[in-house]
């Protein structure tokens, strides 16, 4: 369950979250914002197929791995949501990188 430590108001930052509109909170990171609309999972495994999604939230595990504005493989927990960000969460696995 997401509970937020500082309930203090913050602007509203637009964003799309798989197609799907939904206001953020300015200072959000992406994985936080993907948690704050019910989004557990980010992502799949590549062999398996099992469901991932954040877990240090602070850059070292790699598992919040989603597509930002067409980027594939972004870490959600390091990009802060910006307006009119476009967020895809992999619900396959990702495309290798040229």
């Amino acid at each position: 369950m997401l509970v937020r430590v500082n309930d203090r108001p913050l602007r509203p930052v637009p964003i799309t979250i798989d197609g799907a509109s939904f206001e953020a909170r300015a200072g959000d990171s992406v994985a936080a914002a993907l948690l704050a609309a019910g989004h557990a999972a980010s992502r799949v495994t590549a062999v398996s197929g099992a469901p991932r999604g954040a877990y240090c939230l602070m850059g070292v595990c790699f598992e919040c791995l989603v597509r930002i504005d067409g980027v594939d493989n972004r870490q959600g927990c390091l990009v802060e949501v910006s307006d009119g960000m476009s967020i895809e969460t992999g619900g396959r696995p990702a495309e290798a990188a040229r």
